[in-house]
């Protein structure tokens, strides 16, 4: 979509994605290896009661899905920031993870983009809020 087709208050909502042990421990091996997402033995002892999925795999999965929508298509140029992160609840294995996106700021620049500001908020298959963020890009005209 271009700039223009955006619109403040406008929603979206993205397909689900269900968490598995297997990506929850792939992806913390690689990029966050702490033994909550990795131990099952150790998760088992601690506050959750078995392993969880990073916070950072869930930001990465919210980005995917609203990524996934197609909206920004080829009139994306790049993003420009990513504000008030917040990771609510836990993410398990097993949880099947859908995000509603809300455009909540829209700002024209001088030269063909303009910059569009969503809320990502991403939700479990018991519509519990488990992640909300704010993600800016520049976009076409």
């Amino acid at each position: 979509m271009k700039f223009h087709e955006f619109s403040t208050g406008q929603t979206f909502r993205t397909k689900s994605l269900s968490i598995t042990p297997e990506n929850v421990k792939s992806f913390a091996a690689e990029f966050d290896p702490q033994y909550m997402h990795l131990d099952e033995e150790r998760a088992k002892q601690g506050r959750f009661g078995g392993i969880i999925a990073s916070g950072i795999q869930t930001l990465a999965v919210s980005f995917k899905l609203w990524v996934e929508t197609g909206s920004y298509g080829e009139d994306i140029v790049a993003g420009t920031a990513m504000n008030n992160i917040r990771f609510i609840k836990p993410v398990l294995p097993g949880d099947e993870l859908y995000c509603i996106v809300e455009v909540i700021d829209l700002a024209e620049k001088k030269n063909d983009t303009g910059l569009v500001t969503v809320r990502l908020s991403t939700f479990n298959q018991a519509e519990g809020l488990v992640f909300e963020g704010e993600l800016s890009v520049l976009v076409q005209k």
